[in-house]
Protein backbone atom coordinates (compact mmCIF):
# COMPACT_ATOMS: atom_id res chain seq x y z
CA UNK A 1 0.00 0.00 0.00
CA UNK A 2 1.51 3.33 -1.09
CA UNK A 3 -0.01 5.74 1.41
CA UNK A 4 -2.53 4.84 4.06
CA UNK A 5 -5.76 6.82 3.76
CA UNK A 6 -5.86 10.25 5.36
CA UNK A 7 -6.87 10.22 9.01
CA UNK A 8 -10.24 11.77 9.64
CA UNK A 9 -10.41 14.80 11.96
CA UNK A 10 -12.03 12.56 14.55
CA UNK A 11 -9.13 10.08 14.54
CA UNK A 12 -8.17 9.62 18.22
CA UNK A 13 -4.45 9.32 17.41
CA UNK A 14 -4.47 12.61 15.45
CA UNK A 15 -6.61 14.28 18.14
CA UNK A 16 -4.12 13.24 20.82
CA UNK A 17 -1.22 14.58 18.79
CA UNK A 18 -2.91 17.93 18.16
CA UNK A 19 -3.88 18.23 21.83
CA UNK A 20 -0.19 18.16 22.77
CA UNK A 21 0.65 21.14 20.55
CA UNK A 22 1.14 24.08 22.91
CA UNK A 23 -0.67 27.32 22.19
CA UNK A 24 1.16 29.35 24.82
CA UNK A 25 4.10 28.89 27.14
CA UNK A 26 6.25 27.53 24.31
CA UNK A 27 10.04 27.47 24.50
CA UNK A 28 10.22 30.35 22.03
CA UNK A 29 7.82 32.43 24.16
CA UNK A 30 9.78 31.68 27.32
CA UNK A 31 13.02 32.76 25.62
CA UNK A 32 11.43 36.04 24.53
CA UNK A 33 10.00 36.58 28.04
CA UNK A 34 13.49 36.17 29.52
CA UNK A 35 14.89 38.73 27.07
CA UNK A 36 12.09 41.21 27.85
CA UNK A 37 12.84 40.86 31.57
CA UNK A 38 16.55 41.29 30.89
CA UNK A 39 15.79 44.54 29.02
CA UNK A 40 13.68 45.74 31.95
CA UNK A 41 10.51 45.97 29.86
CA UNK A 42 7.17 45.60 31.65
CA UNK A 43 4.54 43.41 29.99
CA UNK A 44 1.53 41.15 30.39
CA UNK A 45 1.32 37.73 28.75
CA UNK A 46 -1.47 36.52 26.47
CA UNK A 47 -3.57 39.66 26.68
CA UNK A 48 -7.03 38.46 25.67
CA UNK A 49 -8.55 41.94 25.75
CA UNK A 50 -6.53 42.91 22.65
CA UNK A 51 -7.14 41.68 19.09
CA UNK A 52 -5.22 38.47 18.45
CA UNK A 53 -4.33 38.01 22.16
CA UNK A 54 -0.69 39.10 21.80
CA UNK A 55 1.85 36.89 23.54
CA UNK A 56 3.27 39.99 25.27
CA UNK A 57 1.79 43.46 25.51
CA UNK A 58 1.93 46.71 27.41
CA UNK A 59 -1.38 48.51 26.92
CA UNK A 60 -0.28 51.83 28.44
CA UNK A 61 2.85 51.95 26.25
CA UNK A 62 0.87 50.71 23.24
CA UNK A 63 3.02 47.82 22.06
CA UNK A 64 2.42 44.13 21.38
CA UNK A 65 4.73 41.22 20.63
CA UNK A 66 3.67 38.06 18.84
CA UNK A 67 5.88 34.96 18.97
CA UNK A 68 4.84 32.97 15.91
CA UNK A 69 5.58 29.32 15.30
CA UNK A 70 7.24 28.91 11.91
CA UNK A 71 5.12 25.89 10.97
CA UNK A 72 1.69 27.16 12.04
CA UNK A 73 2.12 30.71 10.75
CA UNK A 74 4.09 29.51 7.71
CA UNK A 75 7.21 31.63 8.00
CA UNK A 76 8.28 32.48 4.44
CA UNK A 77 11.69 31.09 3.53
CA UNK A 78 12.05 29.09 6.76
CA UNK A 79 12.95 25.39 6.73
CA UNK A 80 10.41 24.79 9.52
CA UNK A 81 7.54 26.08 7.37
CA UNK A 82 6.86 22.81 5.60
CA UNK A 83 3.57 21.74 4.05
CA UNK A 84 2.53 18.19 4.97
CA UNK A 85 2.22 15.86 1.99
CA UNK A 86 -1.04 14.33 3.14
CA UNK A 87 -4.08 16.49 2.60
CA UNK A 88 -1.95 19.24 1.05
CA UNK A 89 -4.99 21.29 -0.03
CA UNK A 90 -6.28 21.44 3.55
CA UNK A 91 -2.90 22.57 4.91
CA UNK A 92 -2.36 25.14 2.19
CA UNK A 93 -5.77 26.64 2.93
CA UNK A 94 -5.14 26.51 6.69
CA UNK A 95 -1.78 28.30 6.42
CA UNK A 96 -3.32 30.92 4.14
CA UNK A 97 -6.15 31.52 6.62
CA UNK A 98 -3.63 31.78 9.49
CA UNK A 99 -1.62 34.40 7.62
CA UNK A 100 -4.77 36.38 6.77
CA UNK A 101 -5.86 36.26 10.42
CA UNK A 102 -2.38 37.41 11.53
CA UNK A 103 -2.57 40.36 9.13
CA UNK A 104 -6.08 41.28 10.34
CA UNK A 105 -5.10 41.25 14.03
CA UNK A 106 -1.98 43.33 13.32
CA UNK A 107 -4.07 45.81 11.35
CA UNK A 108 -6.61 46.06 14.20
CA UNK A 109 -3.84 46.67 16.75
CA UNK A 110 -2.18 49.27 14.51
CA UNK A 111 -5.53 51.04 14.19
CA UNK A 112 -5.60 51.21 18.00
CA UNK A 113 -2.17 52.88 17.94
CA UNK A 114 -0.09 49.83 18.91
CA UNK A 115 3.42 49.10 17.70
CA UNK A 116 3.71 45.43 16.74
CA UNK A 117 6.77 43.21 16.81
CA UNK A 118 6.65 39.68 15.39
CA UNK A 119 9.31 37.27 16.59
CA UNK A 120 9.53 33.98 14.72
CA UNK A 121 10.21 30.69 16.48
CA UNK A 122 13.46 30.23 14.52
CA UNK A 123 14.67 33.67 15.69
CA UNK A 124 13.94 33.07 19.37
CA UNK A 125 17.04 30.92 19.80
CA UNK A 126 19.23 33.83 18.59
CA UNK A 127 19.11 36.29 21.52
CA UNK A 128 21.10 39.05 19.80
CA UNK A 129 18.56 39.18 16.94
CA UNK A 130 15.57 39.26 19.30
CA UNK A 131 17.16 41.85 21.60
CA UNK A 132 17.82 44.16 18.67
CA UNK A 133 14.15 43.94 17.65
CA UNK A 134 12.87 44.43 21.20
CA UNK A 135 15.15 47.34 22.15
CA UNK A 136 12.74 49.77 20.52
CA UNK A 137 10.16 48.86 23.14
CA UNK A 138 12.56 49.72 25.97
CA UNK A 139 13.66 52.99 24.39
CA UNK A 140 10.08 54.25 24.57
CA UNK A 141 9.43 52.71 28.00
CA UNK A 142 11.05 55.49 30.03
CA UNK A 143 8.85 58.42 28.98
Amino acid sequence: MKNPPFSSPMDPVRSGLMRRVRQYGTNAENQVAALLRELGVFYRRNVRSLPGSPDFANISRRWAVFVNGCFWHHHAGCARATVPIRNRAFWTEKFSANRLRDAAKSKALAAMGFRIVVIWECEASRPQVVQRRLRGLRARQCR
